[in-house]
């Protein structure tokens, strides 16, 4: 019924994981207020969601 692998889903994991991590890092870089912190605090929003 599922069309993933185990290998498959747990590597979109770790890719998911690796992206939270770099846009964290960026998180400092810009200036609170802008669209451009906003658009990265949303995006790490949605990409920990997407964990579950």
């Amino acid at each position: 019924m599922n069309k993933y692998t185990n290998e498959e889903l747990n590597e979109a994991l770790r890719q998911v994981a690796l992206t939270i991590s770099k846009c964290e890092k960026m998180q400092g870089k810009f200036a609170e207020g802008t669209s451009q912190c906003s658009l990265l605090r949303n995006r790490i929003k949605a990409m920990v969601i997407s964990k579950f």
